[in-house]
């Protein structure tokens, strides 16, 4: 039976977080371990503190408590004495679930996917992403609402008050599908208004950037560029879909960096974020960005593709770049991505984005790419492309030698 495991350091006046997960049979203990220690990044992502973690082995979380009765209490003692303000559970819970563990543990229960949403709700910086985690909370807030308000239950009374007998929870999950409803019809006008962007750029070859979050896409996007997009050693740190044109040795491209993937990604996310992963799903090229440095990046990789392929993306031209190789503890080696490569004969490369000589074969390499798909399917455009721009320069366009 596992045991409640110290993982983190305690820190005062923030937020403090127990985290809990399962261990199935067939999962590695290892492999548990690294998800909690994901999750301990969420949280500190959020503002939270992840104070101490609790592991234990069962063949599915429990469907009332999560945990097992015996380790639930253990780990009421240990909230307790921690002084822990919420727990957090590294799968999405049902309303049945927090409200059993709220009223055990007498603290704030959260799942992964409400910590993801939290973190999403801050890092929205546009319009439409506003509206597209406005529509995602709402979405998993529907259900929730007998554990949201207990009080909806009782039926509305007072004089004038009493109406044709529709309890309060039916209005409040009345208002909220109204909500989702005028969401949905302003993010369709978004996705027709991106979609006449996308149009009018028909005859220039579009690069997307994707990959798990964190793994250096939008260091990558502002080296090639010029941009100055924020970039931070945070889970989704940007979540809006950028669109820059660089030019690399006279040939041009329209280069996009989307929001990271994660495992475990919400559905209630990947639906409302599709306008902007359209920016990828209609790009001619896939660069899939991989952090090398990571422990665990063969199940990053493995996460982004089933991702890539639920969005019908693994049919495209997807090329590998493992990124951060400078901060791995020993030097990847250079076959290390070849059994992950997709779709693509370019081999991928290894790099570090904040070496110059890596970012120089980066360019040769996305020009070599950029290049082939011109000619497959804008063979007009390429005849024409180094006498529109003689000196690797554009007027709109980002020179990059």
């Amino acid at each position: 039976m596992a045991t409640i495991k110290w993982r983190f350091e305690s820190k005062k006046d923030v937020e403090r977080v127990a985290l809990l997960a399962v261990k199935p049979p067939r999962t590695s203990k290892g492999v548990v371990e690294e998800h909690l220690e994901e999750l301990a990044f969420l949280v500190r992502t959020a503002g939270g503190n992840p104070v101490f973690s609790v592991i234990q082995r069962l063949p599915h979380p429990h469907p009332r408590t999560f945990l097992g009765k015996g380790r639930l209490d253990e780990v009421r003692e240990r909230v307790k004495k921690e002084q822990i303000d919420t727990v957090v559970c590294d799968e999405e819970l049902s309303p049945s679930q927090i409200r059993n563990l709220e009223q055990t543990l007498e603290c704030k229960i959260l799942d992964r996917t409400l910590v993801i949403l939290d973190i999403f709700a801050r890092h929205a910086r546009t319009a439409e992403a506003r509206i597209q985690v406005e529509l995602a909370q709402l979405q998993y807030m529907l259900p929730r609402l007998t554990r949201l308000w207990t009080h909806l239950s009782r039926q509305k009374g007072g004089i004038g008050l009493r109406g044709p007998g529709e309890k309060e929870i039916e209005t409040d999950r009345r208002i909220i599908r109204n909500q989702i409803a005028v969401l949905k019809k302003r993010l369709a006008r978004v996705q027709t208004q991106r979609k006449t962007r996308r149009n009018q750029r028909q005859a220039k070859v579009r690069v997307a950037l994707v990959g798990y979050t964190n793994v250096g896409k939008t260091t990558i996007l502002n080296a090639l560029t010029g941009a100055a997009k924020l970039a931070e050693n945070k889970l989704f740190a940007t979540l809006d879909t950028t669109v820059k044109q660089v030019v690399v040795d006279g040939v041009p491209f329209l280069l996009s960096d989307t929001v990271g993937f994660i495992r475990k990604l919400p559905t209630h996310l990947v639906e409302s974020f599709k306008s902007t992963l359209a920016e990828a799903r209609e790009a001619d090229v896939i660069v899939h960005v991989v952090d090398m440095s990571h422990p665990a990046y063969p199940d990053q990789i493995k996460a982004v593709n089933e991702i890539l392929h639920s969005l019908g993306m693994d049919q495209k031209v997807v090329w590998m770049v493992g990124n951060k190789i400078d901060q791995a503890e020993q030097l990847p080696e250079e076959n290390a991505l070849n059994r992950f490569v997709l779709g693509t004969s370019e081999p991928p490369l290894l790099m570090s984005a904040l070496r110059e000589d890596d970012l120089r074969r980066l360019r040769k390499a996305l020009r070599r790419i950029v290049e082939k798909v011109y000619e497959e399917r804008y063979p007009y455009v390429i005849k024409t492309i180094y006498g529109r721009y003689p000196d690797a320069s554009g007027a709109d366009g980002v020179r990059l030698a």
